[in-house]
């Protein structure tokens, strides 16, 4: 059976689909198929909402802190299953946030702005920034937009900031011989009025 739902660090972690606008050079699943334990590869791109929401009833627990939209793709592929899976757990769980981990790219991929679609759903959403200029990010990134979405991602941030939702780029540091520009990344943070979150790689994947 596939798994859509897993806990990891108290939080609720949402995972439904595998597919990606990105390649990341660095991405955990390169490295194995599990994540706390759980088996992430789906067999399936076809998802039934009841199914998802079958394991999220059986994984909430007092103990959940968290709803996190992040599993081995790019959650924001599978827009329409996070709008209702968030509907479900903001109606029977309201105390819980919820985090979309993306890479920022949903707008591109939907030739639209999703990011009113998700206000009042969505709480946080973390997004991949992954360097300070545009060649380095695509270097990391291998996105199939090429370069040009780097702009882009910077333009989701500020969108989704603007429009109440917590928000916070992320960098991932130490990872083989690339060197990351950490003080222009925090200035591209500041000037979006965002947060940046500073990632080091561990032999196990980033923390």
């Amino acid at each position: 059976m596939d798994t859509y739902a897993y806990i990891l660090e108290d939080n609720l972690y949402i995972n439904l689909t595998n597919l990606c606008t990105n390649d990341c050079i660095f991405c955990i699943r390169s490295l194995n198929d599990a994540v706390a334990g759980s088996n992430l590869n789906l067999q399936s791109e076809k998802i039934k909402i009841e199914d998802v929401l079958d394991q999220v009833r059986e994984k909430i627990t007092p103990q959940v802190k968290e709803v996190v939209f992040c599993g081995y793709g790019e959650p924001t592929l599978k827009l329409d299953l996070i709008k209702q899976v968030a509907e479900f757990t903001k109606k029977h769980y309201p105390h819980l946030p919820t985090r979309i981990n993306t890479n920022g790219q949903a707008n591109v991929i939907y030739k639209r702005n999703v990011v009113p679609e998700l206000k009042g759903l969505i709480d946080k959403v973390s997004i991949s920034l992954n360097s300070d200029n545009a060649e380095q990010y695509q270097e990391l990134s291998k996105s199939k937009f090429g370069k040009e979405i780097y702009e882009d991602v910077k333009t989701f941030a500020k969108l989704c900031q603007d429009s109440g939702i917590d928000t916070t780029l992320t960098i991932v540091t130490g990872y083989q011989n690339n060197i990351i520009n950490v003080d222009n990344c925090q200035k591209i943070a500041d000037e979006l009025g965002v947060k940046l979150r500073i990632r080091e790689w561990l032999d196990e994947g980033y923390n």
